[in-house]
């Protein structure tokens, strides 16, 4: 079966009213796209930015009228009347399929690859996560979490304790167990994430203490040899001083999820907190400090 996908770049002020309209002519999916260049990083809490430029695409079954369609979206929205519409035709295929495709194992590092369910190992001597993308965030695709990995792989935790502060999906407290640390927690806001972390420990046959945040504080472990924090740049300002106190002195701690621009701040507000941090790693704008806690 084929399909027809209707597409406009609009600004802002019309995302939503494009949006109605396409499901009001009987689109069977609506998405959303940048589509000026402007990348939105990181969001205010409780908020959801649009671009001011985005691609918004309608897709319907082969049996439609595309032109008439266009002309119906035009009629219902005069302020989009010389706005340039893309109708084309969407051959069928086997979309789980495409999906899996894009989804192929990699190597960061040395030695530290991840692989998809669906994929054999490349290397089968090396120290191979078996993780799938999923709904938590953190499989390796993000330069944050790439940059994580490839540390971990330079520096592995063998015989260390080691935190995992915003876990995720785990992958990075996986890693470290899987590189040879001693004892790892996990720590996470979002029930989903805890979830998700415990799957792929019990799918990578390692033990991880993963506990919700307001658990991990009511009864933390001792100070960690490796602390690691892959969240925001706002948040990771207001962890300073609980991520020191998890941190014994002279252990590491390793913070991403940053903009290369967020770097300067972030270090000097983590020197009050007695932890030297340098910019170890940058990858596409995103930045990954790295540092030790005072004796």
């Amino acid at each position: 079966m084929s399909w027809i996908q209707i597409t406009a770049q609009v600004p802002e002020a019309q995302v939503e009213p494009l949006s109605e309209a396409l499901m009001a002519q009987g689109a069977l999916s609506v998405t959303q796209a940048e589509g000026g260049g402007q990348e939105i990083f990181e969001p205010d809490l409780g908020t959801t930015p649009l671009w001011q430029q985005t691609h918004v695409t309608g897709l319907f079954s082969a049996d439609v009228d595309g032109k008439a369609i266009v002309q119906a979206l035009k009629h219902a929205l005069p302020v989009l009347k010389d706005t340039p519409f893309k109708v084309e035709i969407l051959e069928d295929k086997d979309w789980v399929r495409a999906w899996m495709d894009q989804f192929q194992p990699m190597r960061f590092g040395e030695r530290l690859w991840i692989v998809p369910s669906w994929c054999e190992p490349p290397e089968t001597d090396a120290v191979n996560l078996l993780l799938d993308p999923g709904m938590a965030f953190g499989t390796g695709t993000h330069p944050t979490t790439a940059m994580c990995l490839r540390w971990l792989d330079a520096h592995p935790p063998a015989g260390q304790q080691v935190i995992d502060y915003g876990c995720g999906s785990g992958v990075l407290a996986i890693a470290a167990t899987k590189l040879g640390a001693q004892a790892v927690y996990g720590t996470d806001i979002d029930p989903q994430a805890i979830l998700a972390s415990e799957e792929n420990a019990r799918r990578n046959d390692v033990t991880i203490d993963f506990r919700l945040v307001k658990d991990f504080e009511a009864a933390p472990p001792q100070p960690a040899d490796l602390v690691m924090a892959n969240i925001l740049a706002g948040p990771l300002k207001e962890l300073a001083p609980t991520l020191a106190q998890h941190l014994k002195p002279g252990g590491s701690l390793i913070l991403s999820g940053l903009l290369t621009e967020q770097a300067a701040d972030l270090i000097q507000h983590y020197a009050n907190h007695g932890i030297v941090l340098t910019l170890h790693d940058e990858q596409d704008n995103w930045t990954l400090l790295a540092g030790q806690k005072r004796g």
